[in-house]
């Protein structure tokens, strides 16, 4: 009997010492916000050119008389060559602290630094430099999960950029449930500020425009330039190419991620819907109306009587709607749902009709023939799944060949899209990222 109950009383501790050796780990990537402070004076004195750096983050993208200018997220700008698609030429970098978006009219390029618009002549690729600056004209941004803002100090104006830096770390588990991450972490997940849209009706301010993609928070109209923020859209009086001049703010609602003019109108994406501004009066752009969806990242582009809406959950958005959206906007005043399509992950889309490219992120590229707004996802015409597919801008023909231009997160792509259901591969711009440690 006493064996009996010697037995009993060593099996909590033999409980003890199993649980004691079954010990579990694991490795978790994590990004963490750094904030990073700077002061105005040291962000302008940022500004200059230097000699062609390798793609490591690549964001926007923007083309103009065979030139390619490719953004280096909070860096600069890439100058690339490509009269030759099938061998483009990087020719120099440009350094912008805190850029973002890119737009040009005749041969001014436009580019966000922080608080400021920066102006640059690149008449002479050789010899580009500033030669205006509207200061103090924005204040917050939004990059790849991270933010900056500034604010006054000591008479000066001070950045808090929210930089995003990925670390590794190993946690102890019970084997079973899964580890809590650190409460100032967030989980990576891979979110790509990049962008398209399309520059219209420049020849009545007297200059051309080049052409960018479905994600840009700038766009050039008439004599304007517009830059969109998270809550409102300034604009730029761009008559003087050289010296643009700060007009007016409009606001909006919050969300707001992009702009597509189209025509005399403007198609704002935002996390809860589609925007349309009625712009006949480009110096006062008027709200027409909104079509709503659920809470996702949105950007849009139209053509015809058709807007395409792509909806794509993230951790910036806070949906979970994986889709693409064809909205009848035949009415302006009250835009309709036609039909939605599910979709993996989609961001950046183009189209030169009836050609629909949609980037699937991590996922890859679809090349879609839309003459059949109900029937799109029964001709889906090629699916390349190898390559990462953030922005587009179908290009048309070009020196006989059809042009999309690519960029994603493993580098730029051109291909010839003359037959949509086999794309050709022209060339890639490799990425050259740091091994995450």
């Amino acid at each position: 009997m006493k064996r009996i109950l010697y037995v009993l009383a060593c099996i909590p501790l033999l409980w003890t010492a199993v649980a004691c050796t079954d010990n579990c780990t694991e490795t978790r990537v994590f990004r963490q916000y750094t904030p990073v402070t700077m002061t105005t004076t040291q962000v302008r004195q940022g500004v200059g050119i230097s000699i062609a750096q390798p793609l490591v983050k690549p964001g926007k993208i923007y083309t103009k008389d065979g030139y390619l200018f490719i953004n280096e997220l909070k860096e600069g700008i890439h100058v690339i060559d490509n009269r030759d698609p099938s061998s483009p030429k990087t020719l120099a970098f440009i350094n912008i602290p805190g850029n973002g978006d890119i737009a040009v009219r005749d041969q001014y390029l436009y580019a966000d630094s922080y608080m400021d618009l920066v102006t640059f002549d690149i008449s002479d690729i050789a010899n580009i430099h500033e030669v205006a600056r509207v200061e103090n004209v924005f204040t917050q941004g939004q990059f790849d999960g991270g933010w900056w803002s500034y604010q006054p100090a000591n008479n000066n104006m001070v950045i808090n950029d929210q930089r995003v830096e990925y670390r590794t770390q190993t946690v102890p588990t019970n084997c079973e449930a899964t580890p809590a991450q650190p409460t100032s972490w967030w989980t990576v997940n891979t979110m790509f500020a990049s962008s398209v849209s399309s520059d219209t009706k420049a020849g009545s301010a007297g200059g051309s425009s080049g052409t960018g993609g479905s994600m840009a928070r700038f766009a050039l109209y008439d004599k304007f330039l517009y830059a969109v923020s998270s809550s409102d859209m300034k604009l730029f009086n761009v008559q003087q190419p050289a010296k643009p001049t700060f007009s007016n703010t409009v606001s909006m609602s919050g969300g707001i991620e992009t702009i597509f003019p189209y025509k005399d109108k403007l198609f704002i994406g935002s996390q809860t819907g589609m925007l349309i501004y009625d712009n006949s009066n480009p110096a006062q752009p008027k709200p027409l109306s909104t079509f709503s969806h659920a809470r996702v990242c949105d950007p849009v582009v139209v053509n015809g009587n058709t807007a395409y809406v792509t909806l794509r959950s993230g951790s910036t958005c806070a949906g979970f709607t994986n889709q693409l959206d064809v909205v009848d906007v035949s009415n302006l005043l009250s835009p309709k749902l036609v039909k939605s399509y599910p979709m993996r992950n989609p961001y950046g889309l183009g189209v030169d009709f009836p050609n629909l490219f949609i980037c699937e992120g991590d996922y890859g590229l679809k090349s879609f023939n839309a003459s059949d707004p109900l029937q799109i996802d029964r001709n889906l015409q090629q699916y390349i799944e190898d390559v990462q597919a953030y922005d587009v801008i179908p290009m048309g023909t070009v020196s006989g060949q059809k042009i999309l231009l690519m960029i994603g997160r493993d580098g730029f792509y051109q291909f010839d899209y003359s037959n949509p259901a086999r794309l050709r591969l022209l060339s890639k711009i490799p990425v050259n990222r740091p091994t995450l440690t």
